[in-house]
């Protein structure tokens, strides 16, 4: 009878020893998957923390270069790769036409005028603030006209290089225009391969900024 008792005692012993550890067990998974979920939830939330950082930093690099961009008072023109790629900056405010590949004498035939651009016709009375011109004809040839009228003491020549383009040397030509005897105007005179780039402003009012602005910015490959 008392080794009944004694077996009892035993098993009733050992599945209380059981039971606790099968509630510590189940403590311990419980309080292991909290700890991984906090962690878990923890890390997400850090993560979703560097995210917003990072896409703020992004808009405010972003709002910085617009913002630089807006405070920029030029904006560029790109010509054709065949005519030498041209580039040169001239004022947001002014408008522009420029006719490319239509007339075979001159591929290239740009005009710019604060505000609303006039006529386009030669004609026109009103001074271009800039014209821009590719001519289909060698630079040597294009010069003889200008020499004429040097000689006939229209006009005074002397020579030039673009800031950043000194190797390629030109002329400036100040007095009467070739295109309308009736303006006066600054003209650059620059060989382009087989043909010629011409920049010039008629009268005086944009000729500071012609000098000063337009012609410092631009380039090409010759």
């Amino acid at each position: 009878m008392k080794h009944k008792q004694d077996g009892s005692i035993n098993f009733l012993f050992l599945f209380i020893i059981s039971l606790c550890l099968f509630f510590l067990a189940l403590i311990f998974g419980i309080w292991s998957y909290a700890t991984a979920q906090k962690y878990k939830n923890n890390v997400d939330q850090i993560v979703s923390q560097k995210v917003n950082i990072a896409k703020t930093e992004q808009q405010t690099a972003d709002n910085k270069a617009f913002a630089i961009e807006e405070q920029n008072p030029y904006t560029t023109y790109y010509g054709p790769q065949a005519y030498g790629s041209l580039s040169i900056s001239y004022p947001k405010n002014w408008s522009s036409y420029v006719n490319t590949g239509t007339n075979s004498n001159y591929p290239v035939d740009g005009y710019f005028f604060p505000g609303t651009l006039p006529s386009v016709h030669e004609s026109n009375p009103v001074d271009f603030a800039l014209r821009v011109r590719v001519i289909n004809t060698p630079y040597s040839q294009e010069l003889q006209q200008y020499n004429g009228f040097q000689q006939g003491g229209n006009v005074t020549i002397s020579a030039y290089s673009l800031p950043k383009l000194p190797s390629i040397v030109g002329v400036k030509v100040v007095g009467k225009l070739i295109d309308n005897i009736q303006k006066t105007g600054t003209v650059i005179i620059l060989p382009l391969r087989s043909e010629t780039l011409e920049f010039w402003t008629e009268g005086s009012q944009y000729q500071s900024t012609f000098i000063n602005n337009i012609l410092p910015s631009i380039s090409f490959s010759p």
